[in-house]
């Protein structure tokens, strides 16, 4: 772990397609690498609890690293943890990597065991968190979720290491968009960043930095509260990351 100041980068976006494996790290993830401090051998772990640890995407993000110098670990919660002292592999780390799926599981389950907590110690360390819609909400104070179905409902318990709250895939699913600037303006929510898809979020400390892209004409929003009570949503034009 070479990074020391708390750092975070929040996605929708990571993993791309590849041509002779099931993935291939893209820019997004890259980066987060990069922010580490870009280590000569980079120690990645990879967490799946929002998709129930399945198999399949452990077996395809070993692939998509294979032949590279990072040195890619799995931390599951399911059935039991995969490792026995969670804390002492995370801080090991100098990326942590969260995928996708329910952010409403991920949240039960870190709480469940103590993961929570862990965390907010392992961001402190310098470690570099990152991930991908569910594993972009999480360190948030929440957003919007198709956990619960598919009208989408607000979560509001996320771990909060961000005091904001965090829209993912704001182009292209279009129920996001207008809940989040909905929940903002009625105060559910506290000013929140949103990312088109390919698109993440850089935060040094609590600090938003900037934001960088792997697609172009694709952005990141900030949305305020205005004094009328009505969302203010302002485009913020990212960093377009080398392919």
């Amino acid at each position: 772990m070479t990074q020391r100041t708390p750092t975070i980068l929040a996605t929708s976006g990571g993993f791309c397609r590849g041509e002779r494996t099931q993935l291939l790290p893209g820019p997004l993830l890259n980066a987060a690498i990069e922010l580490a401090g870009a280590p000569r051998r980079p120690k990645l772990c990879h967490l799946g609890t929002a998709s129930g640890d399945q198999q399949h995407w452990k077996s395809w993000i070993n692939d998509a690293f294979a032949g590279t110098e990072v040195a890619v670990t799995h931390l599951d919660l399911f059935p039991m943890p995969s490792v026995a002292d969670m804390r002492t592999h995370l801080l090991a780390q100098d990326v942590v990597w969260v995928g996708g799926g329910s952010v409403a599981g991920l949240l039960a389950m870190w709480r469940l065991h103590g993961l929570d907590e862990v965390f907010h110690e392992v961001w402190q360390a310098g470690v570099v968190l990152s991930g991908v819609s569910a594993g972009s909400i999480c360190w948030h104070t929440g957003g919007v979720t198709d956990s619960f179905g598919p009208m989408l409902q607000p979560v509001t318990n996320g771990l909060g290491l961000l005091p904001y709250g965090n829209g993912v895939h704001y182009n292209s699913e279009p129920q996001r968009r207008p809940l989040l600037q909905r929940l903002v303006a009625e105060g559910a929510l506290p000013e929140s960043y949103a990312t088109d898809d390919g698109v993440g979020l850089v935060y040094r400390g609590t600090q938003f930095v900037e934001a960088l892209s792997e697609r172009p004409d694709a952005a990141a929003y900030r949305i305020t509260r205005d004094p009328a009570d009505q969302a203010a949503e302002t485009r913020i034009e990212p960093r377009r990351l080398p392919d």
